[in-house]
């Protein structure tokens, strides 16, 4: 069985350096060999040493069976910096995936990060990312800069990402007015659940995916509790003008149509997920190297092996057009 994991980060120490920096966070290492930039009393990015090690992760990846990990920046992206300098950043991040795909082209795939606070250069990236460096698909956080996904500077970038049929891969930012989250990991921990959600909410209800059906759009830690709340966005529909204003079906039948990775970690949300959209829409993810799963996960759920076959990376091949 392949297993590829869509749901994997590549780590730059420059970059980090860079964010901590410009971010003013604090830096610190706890006993177990974390190392944590803060900003007030919350975490905004983590690593260990042996993140930055590519023969450490093939190895770890040997050891589990993960044949291909798909490669993305994590939160909290580029989007923070001025538009000005986006373009800077994602060419530089963009290159470092590269960079590791092609010391490992068998192991590692990339998905390219567009500066999307310049929407010219954005294009021009994307364009760059798929023809001249190899990328599978796109990395798109829940907000750029605070501004939504549904933003209408971003439907050129939509119009093209639809007319190539890329695979976008979405992963949560921190949420606005996070500062109330300030214990306990709130931001990281229920803060990405919510603009997760809310992200994709607000591109069924705006019509993103009507006017731009093409593309296959991932949705991480599978939906945050997006499918848990579908009877209650289709009711928005039936009830208020403002839910039908972009829309001409139901928005469950577009959260249908999406992909949904499975690092919620958790049986019975992965139950659920696969009862609504089925085992084709579901994809196999770790969170890797933060969260690290291995693929044994998922040896608890009483799936069909065909049904697992296609989760673990028969979808993966398809949608990111890997070689079998």
């Amino acid at each position: 069985m392949k297993v590829i994991d869509s749901h994997a980060h590549i780590l730059d120490r420059a970059y980090l350096d860079e964010l901590a920096k410009f971010m003013g966070m604090t830096v610190s290492t706890t006993e177990a060999g974390q190392t944590l930039l803060r900003k007030g009393n919350a975490t905004v990015a983590w690593y260990r040493d042996e993140f930055f090690s590519l023969d450490d992760r093939i190895a770890k990846m040997d050891r589990e069976g993960v044949d291909v990990r798909i490669l993305s920046l994590s939160s909290p992206s580029i989007y923070d910096w001025p538009a000005h300098e986006q373009p800077r950043l994602a060419r530089y991040v963009n290159d470092q995936t590269a960079n590791a795909c092609n010391y490992s082209p068998s192991r590692f795939q990339g998905l390219a990060t567009l500066p999307l606070g310049d929407t010219a250069a954005a294009l021009s990236e994307l364009d760059r990312s798929m023809d001249e460096l190899g990328m599978v698909g796109v990395a798109i956080g829940s907000n750029f800069g605070g501004k939504p996904l549904n933003h209408p500077d971003l439907e050129p970038i939509w119009a093209a990402i639809n007319r190539r049929r890329i695979p976008v891969v979405e992963h949560p930012m921190m949420p606005l007015g996070a500062e109330h989250m300030d214990e306990f990991e709130l931001p990281l921990r229920v803060g990405f659940v919510y603009d997760t959600t809310t992200a994709v909410t607000r591109l069924i209800y705006a019509g993103v995916f009507e006017r731009y059906p093409e593309f296959p759009f991932i949705i991480a830690h599978t939906g945050g509790a997006l499918l848990t709340l579908l009877e209650r966005l289709d009711n928005g529909y039936r009830l208020f003008p403002d839910c039908r204003k972009f829309i001409s079906r139901l928005p469950s039948e577009y959260a249908q149509e999406l992909y949904y990775d499975t690092c919620s970690f958790y049986g019975p949300a992965l139950e659920m997920a696969k009862s609504i959209v089925g085992a084709d829409h579901l994809l196999w993810g770790a969170d890797d190297p933060f969260i690290g799963a291995s693929p044994s996960y998922m040896d608890k759920l009483t799936w069909a092996q065909e049904e697992k076959a296609v989760v673990m990376g028969q979808n993966a091949v398809r949608l990111f057009g890997l070689a079998e």
